[in-house]
């Protein structure tokens, strides 16, 4: 049952001895461990680590498990959520599973099974972390072309020809094509097929 990935597991319990057991448990797996009694003290006191794991309990006094999942996504913190619970509500496993959580399991659960969770969740961590590096990466050379330069760039994402984009924006095609040079270089791709392979999916105007 050794972890086959390295990464932090957060564990929020207000049950002591769930809490040390899975804490201890775990680390002694090869995890990197904080253990926390209320989602308050999570909130005050975790940082930010990647890749990470949220385990975290349903049910606890002052700000649930549920809730602590919503205020997470309130700040904009998108560690995976891997729910453990001995009783809840119905309305409170929907409120959980609406906030897509890696996994939900019923005390007593399985270790084994919380290892695949945790893994599970350290593997969509990572890739997420990825995804937020390359899109700060595209997002600070897209700053680096001009105004017209990004005229030009949508345009080129869109299909246009040289000759297209010279006519649309009333430039030289000479023009449009020194752009287009100088777009490519910017982006630090050699060919219109990898910029627009790169900036698949993106929200350009979201860029800035």
């Amino acid at each position: 049952m050794n972890p086959s990935t390295c990464g932090h597991v957060y564990v929020v319990d207000d049950n002591p001895d769930i809490r040390f057991y899975l804490t201890d448990l775990l680390r002694q797996m090869g995890y990197s461990i904080e253990g926390y009694d209320s989602a308050q003290a999570f909130l005050q006191q975790s940082i930010d680590i990647f890749p990470a794991v949220l385990v975290l309990d349903v049910r606890m006094p002052g700000m649930s498990g549920v809730d602590l999942q919503e205020k997470m996504k309130s700040l904009g913190r998108h560690t995976p959520i891997i729910f453990i619970s001995g009783e809840s509500e119905s309305e409170e496993i929907i409120r959980a599973m609406k906030g897509l959580p890696i996994e939900f399991l019923w005390k007593p659960f399985q270790i084994q099974d919380l290892i695949d969770a945790i893994d599970r969740g350290l593997a969509v961590d990572g890739a997420n972390r990825q995804d937020f590096i390359q899109k700060n990466e595209i997002r600070r050379k897209w700053l680096a072309l001009s105004a017209r330069e990004r005229d030009v760039f949508v345009l080129m994402l869109a299909g246009h020809t040289n000759k297209g984009i010279s006519e649309r924006l009333d430039i030289l095609p000479d023009t449009a094509k020194k752009h287009r040079a100088n777009i490519l270089q910017k982006m630090q791709v050699p060919h219109l097929a990898d910029l627009m392979a790169l900036c698949k999916g993106l929200d350009m105007e979201a860029l800035g």
